[in-house]
């Protein structure tokens, strides 16, 4: 039996959903942005309470806004009105994820929460529901229908909640101007951690696996550096050890054809001027940015004098596991 014809038919209807929702955004998702911002800069969190599915949705969120330096945390709502609110304090935000906004656990909540001096945003599908006449911001995130076939299962509409959660911590980042050092700070862990907090200096080769050769070195000697460091290029440096150039073995297979005498040639007759380099102190994601955008196998490593002090072989890449 073939599944594909369900299949599309679930993402067309959840595409429709979030491009319904893309549409009705308006000033309250600016709102909630700027209010979620002045929160934090006054050493205040975001409390995200959800039920069921939304319940699911609220610590995916949690997760993210975290990982973008947003404090946030998940208030489950019925431990809540049984001690949990002793996690709320004065100028936090809580934000209530109801589809339907009729649900008693957050409507219970949410009344009690008006005692604390705190701002409630619903996020809701329902904008006259009972959760968005008691809160002071509405995010709307109606849907034209569910996934589900009986259009009752939670499909769509959570969809929607949870993409409307990352467009607020990614306006939230850009509005911060979070570097990828600071988001580096959340991830030091795993690939983002390693892509993002690694240095070139940490993944290039040096000593013996680095072949390099001064100017006047012969093509032939040359190719023996290259061979014993079991690299596909050798740097050639000046005197005073200045990166001046770089010549490949893709070099070698282009010359060998139009050039008799190649081996027994000075290597700066047939080296690349001026080779594409990296800094040693760069993060080894530019490393991995170079290497796609010059489309090569081998990167030098330079210091800030210009000095040859190691090369990246695109074939350790998998390997460290940046790629």
């Amino acid at each position: 039996m073939d599944h594909l014809a369900s299949a599309r038919e679930v993402f067309d209807i959840e595409i429709a959903a979030l491009e319904s929702v893309k549409a009705s955004l308006d000033c309250t998702f600016n709102n909630t942005v700027e209010s979620i911002i002045e929160c934090i800069l006054n050493k205040g969190k975001l409390i995200i309470a959800g039920v069921g599915k939304s319940g699911n949705i609220a610590h995916k969120m949690a997760a993210t806004f975290n990982s973008t330096a947003v404090p946030a945390v998940v208030l489950n709502s019925v431990d809540a009105l049984h001690g949990d609110l002793g996690i709320i304090n004065d100028g936090d935000i809580v934000l209530a994820l109801s589809y339907s906004g009729e649900s008693d656990e957050i409507i219970n909540l949410i009344s009690v929460l008006k005692r604390f001096n705190v701002k409630i945003i619903a996020m809701t599908g329902h904008s006259r529901s009972t959760v968005a006449k008691l809160s002071d911001i509405i995010l709307n995130v109606k849907v034209p229908r569910e996934a589900c076939p009986f259009n009752l299962a939670p499909t769509s509409s959570t969809t929607a909640m949870l993409v409307m959660g990352d467009a607020l911590a990614m306006a939230i980042l850009k509005a911060r101007n979070i570097k990828r050092d600071d988001f580096a700070k959340y991830h030091p862990s795993g690939a983002i951690g390693r892509a993002l907090l690694m240095k070139v200096n940490q993944i290039m080769r040096t000593g013996d696996r680095l072949p390099v050769v001064r100017l006047g070195t012969t093509v032939r000697d040359s190719l023996i550096i290259m061979t014993k460091a079991k690299a596909g290029c050798v740097g050639v440096v000046d005197g005073k050890g200045k990166l001046v150039g770089i010549f490949t073995d893709g070099d070698l297979r282009r010359r060998m054809a139009d050039t008799p005498d190649l081996l027994s040639q000075a290597i700066e007759s047939v080296m690349t001027k001026d080779p594409v380099t990296v800094r040693e102190d760069a993060l080894a994601v530019e490393a991995l940015k170079i290497f796609k955008s010059r489309n090569i196998d081998d990167l030098l490593v330079v210091n800030s004098k210009k000095e040859l002090v190691g090369i990246v072989d695109s074939q350790d890449l998998p390997r460290l596991k940046i790629v």
